[in-house]
């Protein structure tokens, strides 16, 4: 029996698509509410979060592999909080339940904000990580003490792996988390940056994790990176997939440290997530490269699916989701 974490996210659920197309036995851990997509399937689910210790060992019972998908992902500094007490505390509670139940592996899917993301100078690898001059990320942060915390249960007998995802292209809800840049190029968002970073399609995430959940795989992290791209490369992608007019006004000077504060100004009276923060605003303008050969060469017969293909099928899908024109 699999366990899936965080298994109504946008990895969770397409993790769950491929596990029941193999007929594997699943039990997911949901908070709220079971997506409709697998009200009619065999996967077994269970109301629980990884902060509540009792309910995680419970939905432990007879489980063989982990794959600990659940996580905050924000930029917003105020949920530093929730940062830490899902990313961290909840992660050592994963680790903990899998010792105590004895559970035979654990693949985590970390972040690469974890390695250090703000590195202009050299490509990021597996060797390197977080630290408060390479990052100016708490999500990274706190990634990397979730890491700790698995490398903890590894030194405790616990077999592990860890993913290191870039920038995650795939049909969820893009009015949160990283589809919502497809949403911007549906709306036509105007502006663009000269930064660049690492993108790969959610199919290709899923299907390295279960090609290293079943291999002789422990105590190593793998980046997953389809290929470095700059952002208005994968904007001017999408707004063509869509139809719709490519951004076209750039981002200089002092502007996106003005943009960052009107948003903060006006999350205070909304109460909503400002769109860009101060961290978000410098990584945009970064320029960042990823090594994605270890995975490659660990598995040579994997190959990643080209981002102009990924973005045409997943506009397709978003188009059907949300009923666009």
């Amino acid at each position: 029996m699999i366990l899936v974490t965080g298994a109504t996210g946008l990895v969770g659920t397409h993790l769950i698509q491929l596990l029941l197309q193999q007929g594997k036995p699943i039990r997911a851990l949901y908070r709220t509410a079971i997506p409709n997509i697998f009200r009619d399937t065999q996967v077994e689910w269970v109301k629980g979060d990884i902060t509540d210790i009792l309910s995680l060992e419970a939905a432990m019972e007879h489980i063989t592999q982990v794959y600990h998908c659940a996580a905050v992902v924000s930029f917003n500094p105020k949920k530093r909080k929730a940062l830490h007490t899902i990313n961290v505390e909840g992660t050592a509670n994963v680790v903990n339940a899998c010792i105590e139940k004895k559970v035979q592996k654990l693949l985590f899917v970390s972040s690469v904000a974890a390695l250090g993301r703000i590195r202009e100078d050299t490509p990021i690898d597996e060797t390197m990580n977080w630290s408060p001059e390479t990052s100016n990320s708490e999500y990274g942060k706190t990634k990397y003490l979730a890491e700790l915390e698995v490398w903890r249960g590894m030194g405790e007998g616990l077999d592990t792996v860890v993913v290191n995802p870039v920038i995650i292209l795939g049909a969820g809800d893009w009015n949160s988390g990283s589809s919502g840049i497809f949403k911007s190029a549906y709306d036509e968002f105007p502006w663009y940056t000269n930064g660049m970073s690492g993108f790969v399609d959610v199919q290709d995430v899923v299907r390295a994790m279960q090609l290293l959940m079943e291999a002789p795989v422990s105590g190593k992290r793998f980046i997953l990176s389809a290929a470095n791209m700059s952002y208005r490369e994968i904007f001017n992608l999408i707004a063509d997939a869509f139809g719709k007019k490519k951004p076209h006004k750039q981002v200089t000077g002092f502007l996106p440290a003005i943009v960052w504060r009107v948003e903060a100004i006006k999350a205070i009276f909304t109460g909503k997530d400002p769109l860009l923060t101060k961290e978000t605003a410098k990584t945009a303008q970064a320029i960042v490269r990823f090594n994605n050969i270890r995975l490659l060469e660990t598995f040579p017969d994997f190959t990643y699916t080209p981002l102009p293909t990924s973005i045409a099928r997943i506009c397709t899908e978003l188009k059907k989701k949300y009923n666009l024109v």
